[in-house]
């Protein structure tokens, strides 16, 4: 149990030495430690570390522990480059610091997808949890204008949550990310619309 002289019941117990099968990966300022699965199963995990941070070797090795059963594992530093707890360090002083490491910075997640994996048969997808735009092509051969139809349909019936759905005229598939700025000048307004809409769609609601 904590109390006022050892606050947090956290001990960092035996430190092993293990060098880790998987490596370091960066995504813009946030560092991870990555371990692939030798078989992919299309699963993944994701590991968040204590307060003695990402890099300490024991959670690693549990990280390549779920590795070698099928997932491909990944630490994120949820301290975001910020020093973790050392186990010499004045536990008086804990309170303070654990204020100072808050990995709930992040309370806003928005998801942006193109093509792959838009439009299910599953019920369930038409109702919806959160906020989301539908930008469609109006002759899309992947996605026709039957099932964008199908879609407003389903979603007027079942989600309760703020959606639109925009179909923008004489386009086609992926005209949002798939076509150059520089091309066709009759073009060009629908790809400046649809990105701005995203983006006004993001800004409004993450």
């Amino acid at each position: 149990m904590a109390n006022e002289a050892h606050p947090c019941p956290c001990d960092i117990g035996h430190r092993i030495e293990y060098g880790g099968l998987g490596h370091e990966v960066q995504v813009e300022h946030v560092k991870a430690y990555l371990t692939k699965c030798p078989v992919d199963a299309g699963k993944a995990v994701v590991v968040i570390q204590d307060i003695f941070g990402w890099q300490l070797p024991n959670t690693r090795y549990m990280a390549d522990m779920i590795a070698g059963n099928g997932y491909t594992t990944i630490v994120p530093d949820f301290f975001v480059g910020q020093e973790p707890w050392h186990p010499s360090g004045d536990w008086s002083t804990f309170p303070e610091w654990l204020k100072t490491r808050n990995a709930r910075k992040i309370d806003k997640i928005g998801v942006v997808g193109f093509c792959w994996g838009i439009i299910k048969d599953a019920e369930d997808v038409y109702s919806l949890k959160n906020p989301t735009l539908f930008i469609f092509a109006e002759n899309d051969s992947v996605i026709p204008l039957e099932q964008v139809s199908l879609l407003t349909q389903k979603l007027k019936e079942h989600c309760k949550v703020e959606y639109q759905i925009k179909t923008f005229s004489g386009q086609t598939h992926g005209f949002v990310h798939r076509k150059r700025e520089d091309c066709s000048p009759e073009d060009k307004p629908y790809i400046d619309e649809a990105r701005r809409n995203l983006l006004e769609w993001l800004s409004k609601y993450v």
